[in-house]
């Protein structure tokens, strides 16, 4: 796989190159202002290489989930508006994707200048499960530059026309963050140092199954919270009121459990509350004795501490999913305090993109106390799970260069 610096080392001043970013932050639903940058600013260090280096850089990116049709609650206005002032340059937004605006403006590019094409999804042709569809959006897009440059990890395990087949279309190299991730994300598959610790939560463990059974074998431990951990309860013997529960995963669950031995570790208390509110009275009770009209929203504080405990002797950490319903206050300190032990490893730490990253954010933690933030939750686990991942798997491809 070619390096960013192999393209720099070749000369890119007065070239045309298509960035790929992974842009994808939250918006404020009343506002519609950014409430998370952290994905604009993990995409500096190879924007900012480009334009040093004299490139007319184009960057493609989605945001949300549009129906494939021009929408303008997902319009990338706001994230253009950002990255120039990050940039201290006027990054003009295009009106389409590749279509006469965008053939227009990229036109209009100097040297060093930069130009945001409009959401890669308000064409129906980004996510086409039909080649012919996506192939001639890529079309398009290759039209736009000389080169490519992937550096949306979050979208690598896509198979996506602005991901996939631009890059069979245009010589192509990893921008710097994917090369960032892609070396993490092999210390913690090729040989990690021990003790291995994986922490997940998130709300379904449907979600995490595959990833679960593909570590298994390779982890000292593997903490669980969050929604999902109440699968794993349940196929325990434990009632979990109205907690989250996916019945036809408790035998899988119990399955896993057997497996494992002592090795998945569960949490020993939680927070509970009987409504989905900040409001809502709080108590904290051991797993046994969830009460039936109660949801448990949070990992209790003896759970921290057991948490922490396990993570205090790591070596190698990758923590994905929150402990608990992060956004309301009082069900905070769960992942507070294992977000806490994770940044307090004396190895290597990796936050697994995501919710996670957003928690790191969010509640104010130094993003500087982890080895790696990743921007790509599912890119991540899927990467673990030890599947293909399309994006990565065009990058790595020479043929045609």
């Amino acid at each position: 796989m070619r390096s960013l610096d192999d393209l720099l080392a070749e000369g890119v001043s007065g070239r045309r190159v298509l960035l790929r970013a992974d842009l994808n932050v939250p918006l404020d639903k009343t506002t519609g202002t950014i409430t998370d940058d952290g994905r604009i600013r993990a995409s500096l260090p190879t924007l900012q290489a480009l334009r040093d280096a004299g490139a007319r850089v184009v960057v493609a990116a989605h945001l949300g989930r549009p129906k494939g049709t021009p929408d303008p609650q997902f319009s990338l206005a706001p994230v253009a508006a950002r990255l120039g002032e990050l940039l201290d340059a006027s990054v003009p937004l295009a009106a389409d994707v590749a279509g006469d605006d965008a053939r227009a403006k990229t036109d209009a590019l100097g040297d060093g200048d930069v130009l945001l094409l409009e959401n890669v999804r308000f064409e129906a042709a980004e996510t086409s499960k039909d080649d012919a569809e996506r192939g001639e959006l890529a079309d398009r897009l290759a039209a736009l530059a000389d080169v490519y440059v992937d550096d949306a990890f979050g979208a690598v395990h896509r198979k996506h026309a602005s991901v996939f087949d631009v890059a069979e279309r245009l010589p192509h190299v990893a921008g710097r963050l994917v090369a960032r991730e892609l070396e993490v994300l092999t210390r913690l598959t090729t040989d990690p140092a021990r003790p291995y610790v994986v922490v997940l939560g998130g709300s379904k463990v449907s979600d995490k199954l595959a990833v679960i059974e593909a570590l298994l074998p390779k982890v000292d431990r593997l903490l669980v919270g969050g929604g999902m951990c109440f699968t794993f309860l349940a196929a325990q013997g434990h009632g979990v009121g109205k907690s989250l529960l996916e019945a036809d995963r408790v035998d899988t669950c119990r399955r896993l459990l057997a497996e494992a031995g002592d090795r998945i570790v569960l949490p020993v208390d939680v927070v509970c509350a009987p409504e989905f509110s900040a409001e809502a009275e709080t108590t904290i009770v051991p797993v046994a004795e969830i009460p039936d009209g109660q949801l448990g929203l949070d990992v209790g504080p003896r759970t921290v501490e057991i948490f922490g405990s396990t993570l205090g002797d790591a070596r190698t950490v990758f923590w994905n999913g929150p402990m608990g319903v992060f956004e309301l206050a009082p069900f905070q300190a769960g992942t507070r305090g294992v977000a806490q032990a994770v940044a307090a490893v004396a190895g290597l730490s990796v936050v697994g993109g995501g919710d996670s990253a957003a928690a790191v954010r969010a509640l104010g933690l130094d993003e500087d106390a982890y080895g790696h933030i990743s921007t790509g939750g599912g890119a991540s686990l899927e990467y673990l799970e030890g599947r293909e991942l399309p994006g990565l798997a065009v990058l790595a491809d020479r043929a045609g260069e």
